[in-house]
């Protein structure tokens, strides 16, 4: 009996890895997405929360030179409708995380879905940076706290390990310092999936994972084949970065900073978080929600079509296939 179920859930997930969202949204796989001005708001994963499909990037908010921009882009954001946020301790030393504390104060707090990101492979290290965040972030509670860089076969050990992460997570979460727990990585899908099996190992539900969903990913090492189906199935909510591959697929020609970003909304994501370092960007990431609708399976096979050849060598997503935006790589002091 326990066979064929799990025979059964294989071929419901290689079923679902297939499915556009249309698909899945009338199987009833996916909820249907809400729409409310320019943007799009979707459920995020079991939580019951309601989040905008399109996040905001926390890292390029430190990118302006003057720290007003920055929080002009974040309020603006808030203003139009983006509810959901991200950051990270490590963000640009800390600043990035300080500019988004100062952009919510006067009521911006109470608007948004505040999500960062913390470096810490032990109890010790994992609570002085959450405690860090809060007082960074000006805020009593950060809603969703998530695991950054899980890219080594080992960080999911690391993470349930006796005196480990989930120890200062838990009790973080009985003092009401953090309402959600996720995991983020860059770097293969196959971790991704051993923190998943570490994670049913010891009985413990991830509200959120985070992973580079873009249309190079497709056909490379594929968060979106091979762990976005196990998240739907498990309830977990998909949280998409990386819907450019860092710039590089507009910036040489592959496909328009629209046509990524419609791309990863095709895809069962809550959330398709991208980096805005100005307003343009910003304005980019509404039009790409105000006019998205569910590709067509000719439309999603021509836009694999045509970056095919650039994926497959992986050159374009370093962040794969090179240390360069591995920060805990470079910093093994951050992990404690």
């Amino acid at each position: 009996m326990r066979d064929h179920d799990n025979l059964k859930r294989r071929e419901f997930l290689e079923r679902m890895s297939g499915l556009s969202l249309a698909a899945l949204i009338s199987q009833g796989l996916f909820a249907a997405d809400e729409r409310k001005g320019d943007m799009i708001y979707r459920k995020l994963g079991r939580t019951g929360e309601r989040v905008s499909a399109i996040g905001l990037g926390g890292s390029h908010i430190g990118a302006p030179k003057e720290e007003q921009e920055g929080i002009r882009i974040i309020r603006t954001a808030i203003d139009r409708g983006i509810n959901f946020l991200d950051n990270c301790w490590d963000y640009r030393e800390g600043k990035c995380e300080v500019w988004m504390g100062n952009a919510l104060r006067d009521g911006y707090r109470q608007k948004v879905f505040l999500m960062t990101k913390f470096d810490g492979r032990t109890k010790a290290a994992t609570a002085q940076q959450i405690d860090e965040s809060l007082q960074r972030l000006q805020t009593d509670h950060i809603d969703l706290m998530q695991y950054h860089e899980n890219i080594r076969m080992e960080d999911p050990d690391r993470f349930f390990a006796e005196g480990g992460p989930i120890e200062a997570l838990l009790e973080a979460k009985k003092a009401g310092k953090i309402r959600y727990i996720g995991f983020t990585g860059h770097k293969d899908p196959v971790v991704h999936l051993r923190m998943l099996e570490v994670a049913q190992a010891n009985n413990f539900h991830f509200d959120t994972a985070q992973m580079p969903l873009n249309i190079l990913d497709a056909q490379f090492r594929s968060f979106a084949r091979q762990v976005a189906p196990k998240l739907v199935d498990q309830g977990i909510g998909v949280l998409g970065m990386k819907p450019m591959a860092s710039g590089t697929i507009p910036r040489n020609g592959l496909a328009t900073g629209i046509e990524c970003l419609h791309y990863a909304l095709n895809l069962p994501t809550s959330v398709v978080i991208t980096g805005c370092d100005s307003l343009d960007k910003l304005d980019q990431a509404f039009e790409a929600a105000r006019t998205f609708k569910p590709l067509s399976q000719s439309e999603l096979s021509a836009l694999l079509a045509k970056t095919r050849e650039a994926a497959l060598s992986g050159k374009y997503e370093l962040f794969k296939t090179s240390t360069r935006f591995d920060g805990t790589a470079r910093n093994p002091q951050w992990m404690g």
